[in-house]
């Protein structure tokens, strides 16, 4: 028979064990922002907690929709991130889609819901406790504790792991914001590299190479490419591509009504596709499927209202583009749109500028023939003129010669 005296020993023992555990926690959130940290502190105080042989975490990825094993009390440095489950799968899988824990005394690997990995001994333990981890009425984990022989979990044990992983959530979705902010600094620190290229004096080429080269890398595609408009033939050519697949390279021209890349051209705006090996508007199925393409984003160039071409990202496997990564792809694409302008801008006053000097040299020409030969205005245009076409020389090289044959019978 229990004492009343019992029980309430055993009461404060559990209290206390929850207070030591809210401080570890408070702890790990005021001190540690790095999520692999963080999981790691966790699993220790779930050791500590439970006295468990193992310890597991794992963690939901929103965009491969399953569950990856990322921490562990044994070492598993190679699994880590590997490791993985479909909502649903094994005890763990069936927990994060049910959002109910499961306990489990002995004979855990006997249960039908049950999936071995190879690689996991853990995977022969005796007992074993599976809890959810919820943030905001969403299961974002699971956390397994286990044990190399049968082990009853007791109903208060099963609590303060409950308790534990309210207060877990919380501090690793905390972690994962965290590690986001640092993916938005490395990408804006590839972006700051375009910038910088995009303001210097080289080449258009070299300034589109490098974009489609850092974007590929920036958002973990397979192909990265810059399509410019042909506003003569409504078409859209490769000018920039980081694919070393040269049947890609050398694909057709894509016409710029009734395919993706046009749609996005006239809409002004990103058009996605989940798959472009079934989509009727992409041209190249065939080519999709023999180069392992999926999913597609298709960015607009625009300046001052008008689209000048488009940024096209593709990924090997099927893909949901995040808004985050629309929104880096926008500001890339932005950048080169500004790099295409500059460019064009400059080849035009180049052209003007040397078009003015062209002038200016057969203005003179002209006179030099007028005062030698005694011709009108006209008569010395066509002179000039005529003997362009007679040698396939330019009329600014004919104008040239006859400036320099002048000075020299004049000893200039």
């Amino acid at each position: 028979m229990v004492t009343k005296k019992a029980k309430n020993n055993k009461l404060n023992i559990s209290q206390s064990q929850e207070l030591n555990v809210l401080r570890t926690i408070v702890e790990i959130t005021n001190s540690e922002l790095d999520l692999d940290v963080v999981l790691k502190e966790i699993v220790s105080v779930m050791t500590t907690a439970t006295k468990a042989d193992s310890v597991f975490i794992y963690l939901f990825d929103d965009k491969k929709k399953r569950l990856l094993l990322m921490a562990s009390k044994t070492p598993h440095k190679k699994e880590l991130g590997k490791v993985h489950l479909k909502a649903g799968e094994g005890i763990t899988g069936w927990v994060a889609r049910e959002n109910k824990p499961v306990a489990i005394k002995k004979n855990a690997y006997k249960d039908k819901r049950f999936k071995n990995f190879d690689v996991l001994p853990e995977d022969r333990y005796e007992a074993f406790l599976s809890v959810p981890i919820v943030h905001k009425n969403k299961a974002i984990g699971v956390v397994n504790v286990q044990h190399k022989k049968a082990h009853d979990y007791a109903a208060n044990t099963i609590i303060l792991i409950a308790l534990i992983v309210k207060q877990i959530s919380g501090v690793i979705e905390h972690a994962r914001l965290y590690e986001e902010m640092k993916q938005k600094a490395l990408q804006f620190d590839s972006l700051v590299k375009v910038s910088q290229s995009i303001t210097s004096e080289n080449y258009l080429d070299e300034i589109l190479n490098l974009i489609v080269v850092v974007t590929a890398e920036m958002l973990n595609s397979k192909i990265c490419s810059i399509m410019l408009l042909d506003e003569k033939r409504k078409e859209l050519f490769i000018k920039a591509s980081q694919s070393l697949s040269l049947e890609y390279q050398k694909k057709p021209n894509v016409k710029a009504h009734g395919s993706v890349a046009g749609e996005a051209m006239k809409m002004k705006r990103p058009i996605e596709v989940y798959d472009v090996r079934k989509e009727q508007k992409y041209g190249f199925r065939d080519l999709a499927v023999k180069e392992n393409l999926t999913s597609m984003l298709s960015v607009p160039m625009v300046v001052k209202e008008k689209a000048i071409g488009v940024i096209n990202v593709y990924m090997k496997k099927p893909h949901h583009f995040t808004k985050e990564e629309i929104d880096v792809l926008q500001m890339v694409t932005n950048q080169a749109a500004v790099a295409v302008e500059n460019t064009n801008l400059m080849k035009e006053a180049l052209k003007a500028k040397e078009a003015l000097e062209t002038r200016k040299l057969i203005e003179r020409a002209k006179g030099v023939l007028m005062r030698l030969s005694k011709a009108t205005e006209e008569e010395a245009h066509k002179l000039i003129h005529k003997k362009s076409m007679d040698s396939c020389k330019s009329m600014k090289e004919i104008a040239e010669s006859i400036i320099l044959m002048d000075e020299l019978q004049r000893g200039k």
